[in-house]
């Protein structure tokens, strides 16, 4: 009812740049905020950064000065462009959305989850 789609991962060397995108679809109300975490192998899940509906952001101290998240309300579509990046950014990134559905109403927030995308740098 609800897709998370990613795309944009890859591999890059050491110092380089990526942007990966997720687009949400389905029978969403309303999204109130979008982030991106990710998660190393031996590693739990860890929030890079999360954006609200109106803005406001909040990083990781890992990838403050480096990585910048944005969205496109109109599209539903959060973006992550990550630069000078390190080999200890390697990671399957993780997108979620926590939004309300037209089936159950604005009065209850799910959480929904990507498939994630494998985010490789190399030194």
């Amino acid at each position: 009812q609800v897709q998370l789609v990613e795309s944009g991962g890859g591999l890059v060397q050491a110092g380089g740049s990526l942007r990966v995108s997720c687009a949400a679809s389905g029978i969403i109300f309303t999204i109130n905020a979008m982030g991106w975490y990710r998660q190393a192998p031996g590693n739990q899940r860890e929030l890079v950064a999360v954006i609200t509906s109106g803005g406001n952001t909040n990083y990781a101290d890992s990838v403050k000065g480096r990585f910048t998240i944005s969205r496109d309300n109109a599209k539903n579509t959060v973006y992550l462009q990550m630069n000078s990046l390190k080999p200890e950014d390697t990671a399957v990134y993780y997108c979620n959305a926590k939004l309300t559905t037209i089936k159950t109403g604005p009065r209850y927030e799910l959480s929904y989850w990507g498939q994630g995308t494998q985010v490789t740098v190399s030194s």
